[in-house]
């Protein structure tokens, strides 16, 4: 499959299909997941990083338990808003995402998700690093999938 406009990819969505989030990371990958409407974002969980055949196998997994057509994966552009080594590689990474789970992607830019969703988590929440580092994954990846709620909503 390819990577496709967000809006597009929305617009494909048959009726109350969700969509899952995605914020790979070197270690983990967070996943949230959006409500049937398509207004709301929520952590799901994370996985752990390894084989593209597994965590494809395991996104695959999530999408027909929880009713998802689509996902929408986290591009970290450069803070200039560039295509970085890791925004590429981000971007092959969902493309070969979308192959093998069958399910049509878009690509979101997550610039500074994590941190925010740091601040908040020591600001509001009161965690503790070790704390923050569990559920940093699938905050961020909730943060990103609202923003890209929020831009495609028509």
């Amino acid at each position: 499959m390819a990577v496709i406009n967000l809006k597009d990819l929305r617009a494909g969505l048959a009726r109350h299909q969700r969509l899952i989030g995605l914020d790979p990371g070197a270690k983990t990958i967070g996943v949230a997941l959006s409500d049937v409407t398509l207004m709301l974002a929520s952590p799901y969980g994370s996985l752990k990083r390894g084989k593209l055949a597994a965590n494809a196998a395991e996104i695959a997994a999530i999408a027909t338990k929880e009713g998802a057509g689509g996902l929408v994966i986290g591009l970290p552009l450069s803070m200039d808003g560039t295509m970085g080594p890791a925004a590429q590689a981000a971007k092959d990474w969902a493309r070969a995402v979308s192959d093998a789970t069958g399910l049509p992607c878009a690509l979101f830019d997550e610039r500074l998700s994590s941190a925010a969703v740091n601040r908040m988590l020591v600001a509001e929440a009161d965690l503790t690093r070790a704390k923050r580092a569990v559920a940093v994954d699938r905050a961020a990846a909730a943060y990103m999938l609202q923003a890209a709620l929020d831009a495609s909503r028509g």
